[in-house]
């Protein structure tokens, strides 16, 4: 798949007009239609004017084939950990709730949250036979300070994994280092759920976060890894860059 001709087939092609000549000229092509300008994201000309004019410097952010791809992975993993963040959140503030109370977790999620397990199903967390529940469970007959340092490190947690959405939706580089960090300290728990029970959500879940850490620390270039962030600073099309990144693809059949 072409990610580039994708990207302009939704949302329009990237046409810019230079001021400098000399990079206007390479851009600019005749048609038997009339005057063509080349598209900087996916090399295509298209009859009419520029959409823009300005500097070369001034010219926009352009994302290319592999890089609109990344975007699209990113955003999945934002929404994954956004909804992640939220179950947990909800899972700290019933632990709250049965402070000093004799009601099991389990009881409780069940008869005041009965929307949450379905959603939590789809994680591959069920809620009345996660180990993880009953380890909670086993603790709430102590003291009802014991209970609270969990709710509060549960929140953490949860606010923890709605920010690292929020991050990664918005491409910050910061949310892609707590995304490795916070998936690799969330690992070993999914491995506890699935050494008690083998499910294909809780298996594909684990191998989906671990694909995820692997993939975020060599396609982003994150702890020195495959160049650094000079690698990943390199790789960001804008400016002039972007022109004369469309000035050295390969020129597509003017559009009709």
């Amino acid at each position: 798949m072409d990610w580039s001709l994708r990207a302009c087939a939704r949302h329009g092609h990237e046409i810019y007009r230079p001021n400098e000549d000399e990079l206007a000229q390479g851009l600019r092509s005749a048609t038997p239609v009339g005057e063509a300008w080349k598209c900087l994201r996916c090399g295509a000309f298209i009859p009419g004017e520029p959409f823009a004019y300005g500097p070369a410097d001034a010219a926009p952010h352009v994302l290319h084939d592999r890089q609109i791809r990344d975007r699209a992975i990113i955003r999945f993993l934002a929404v994954e950990r956004a909804a992640r963040g939220v179950i947990v959140l909800i899972l700290a503030w019933a632990v709250w709730q049965i402070r000093g109370s004799q009601e099991t977790l389990e009881q409780h999620l069940n008869k005041d949250i009965p929307l949450l397990k379905p959603f939590a199903d789809q994680f591959g967390w069920d809620l009345q036979n996660s180990h993880a529940i009953h380890l909670l469970n086993s603790v709430v007959e102590t003291s009802p300070r014991t209970l609270s340092l969990i709710a509060l490190a549960l929140f953490a947690y949860g606010v923890l994994q709605s920010v690292e959405g929020v991050g990664l939706w918005q491409q910050r580089r910061w949310a892609e280092y707590l995304t490795v960090v916070a998936t690799s300290a969330f690992i070993p728990f999914e491995i506890y759920e699935l050494m008690h029970k083998v499910t294909i959500i809780r298996a594909g879940a684990l191998v989906i976060n671990v694909a995820a850490v692997v993939w975020l620390l060599w396609s982003k270039h994150l702890f020195g890894l495959n160049g650094g962030a000079a690698a990943a600073h390199d790789e960001a099309v804008m400016g002039r860059g972007a022109i004369e990144y469309a000035l050295a693809m390969t020129t597509t059949v003017p559009a009709p």
